[in-house]
């Protein structure tokens, strides 16, 4: 147990830039890679697997705007008319892909099939809306349709340099997030009112926008996913704090501490040692060429024999980039060896259903020979 001292955290300088994170030749590999898979052309309408190609952060509409990127030929993006300005002001301008304006009564679905031609398999983004991968079935009857990831997910695991500063920069800022948090846990406080103070702290702190607020005291704990209630902190109360946005370069930050009001309950002290204990020992496991489900049974091997093994009911991490939950995933079963450049959780968890629970988590990115976390805040238990 450790009770510190604590100040407020300036604003993290961010320094990666767009041309860094979205590389002219980034959408010259996509097609490499779409031709290697036997896919005849992406189509990549607003998301994570668009701005991840052109840096393009699209809003998702009822408009279709489809980047189209074909295993031979040169790329070009449909976009409705009216959103023409802001696509030639994206990063997407940069790399010489030809932008294809459509007006209100266009087909812009008919619009995309008549360009590419016949094809015998397309590749749709991982997050495109149903009714536009309908539309597209309709206009293209005898394409099969795959899912892009199967392309992308090899492009999207393997950081840059570039992408893994910008990680760097998004721990730091939940970093600076944490180290007020113990200054709004107070007793007599909703976990809604400490979740309000957490969500404006990570606007301040550098993030374009706050993805999650989890604050999970005393039997809260206990629920993973619990998030934000109106239950009264009381004294004694152990506090589950995990935290993420999104920085302006896109990429995400992710990080779980755990907090006590006052002194915490009996027997919690001890299972927070057997879990941060767990928690070296799966961060120190990562190396290139360790499997995934290893780093997982690191943390498990250690709760297991301390006997809460039947009290850890989750994956022990994920990716992390442009999305929160992204490929690799850390969980038994997935013996994918680790690669320098991969970004991912490692989160163990304890839960005691009605009573509390802890949860520790860290960015780390595999390097040439080790794993390093990218968030740097102690992880004892912290006394407020």
């Amino acid at each position: 147990m450790r009770a510190g001292r604590y100040r407020w955290n300036t604003l993290v300088v961010v320094t990666t830039t767009s041309s860094d994170l979205y590389p002219v030749t980034r959408v010259a590999e996509v097609r490499e890679a779409t031709a290697a898979a036997g896919i005849d052309a992406l189509l990549l309408t607003p998301g994570p697997d668009l701005r991840y190609v052109t840096g393009y952060d699209a809003l998702p509409l009822e408009r279709l705007t489809c980047l189209v990127v074909p295993a031979r030929g040169e790329a070009f993006m449909v976009v409705p008319r009216l959103e023409l300005p802001a696509a030639e002001h994206s990063p997407a301008a940069r790399l010489g892909v030809e932008f294809v304006p459509w007006d209100e009564t266009d087909d812009a679905y008919s619009l995309v099939a008549g360009r590419i031609g016949r094809v015998a398999t397309v590749g749709l983004a991982d997050r495109m809306w149903a009714m536009q991968s309908l539309r597209f079935r309709a206009v293209m009857p005898g394409s099969e349709q795959v899912l892009a990831g199967s392309v992308l997910r090899e492009l999207r695991m393997r950081k840059s340099p570039a992408e893994v500063a910008a990680l760097r920069e998004a721990g730091a800022a939940i970093d600076a997030v944490h180290a007020q948090v113990p200054g709004f846990l107070k007793a007599g406080r909703t976990e809604r009112e400490v979740g309000r103070d957490i969500a404006e702290a990570i606007l301040a702190a550098g993030h374009a926008s706050v993805d999650f607020v989890i604050v999970g005291s005393g039997p809260n704990g206990a629920s993973p996913h619990h998030e934000l209630s109106d239950r009264v902190i009381e004294a004694g109360d152990p506090v589950v704090v995990d935290i993420g946005g999104q920085m302006p370069s896109g990429y995400c930050s992710d990080s779980t501490r755990v907090y006590c009001v006052g002194e915490p309950p009996a027997g919690f002290a001890e299972y927070y040692e057997v879990l941060r204990r767990a928690q070296d020992a799966a961060c120190a496991a990562v190396r290139p060429g360790a499997s995934c489900e290893s780093v997982d049974a690191a943390a498990r091997q250690m709760i297991a024999e301390a006997g809460f093994g039947d009290h850890f009911i989750h994956r022990t991490g994920h990716g992390i980039g442009l999305e929160t939950h992204e490929e690799p995933y850390i969980v038994s079963g997935n013996t994918e060896p680790l690669e320098p450049g991969f970004a991912f959780s490692v989160e163990p968890g304890i839960y005691l259903p009605g009573r509390h629970g802890a949860r520790i988590e860290d960015i780390l990115i595999c390097t040439e020979t080790a794993g390093e976390r990218l968030n740097n805040r102690p992880r004892d238990l912290v006394i407020v």
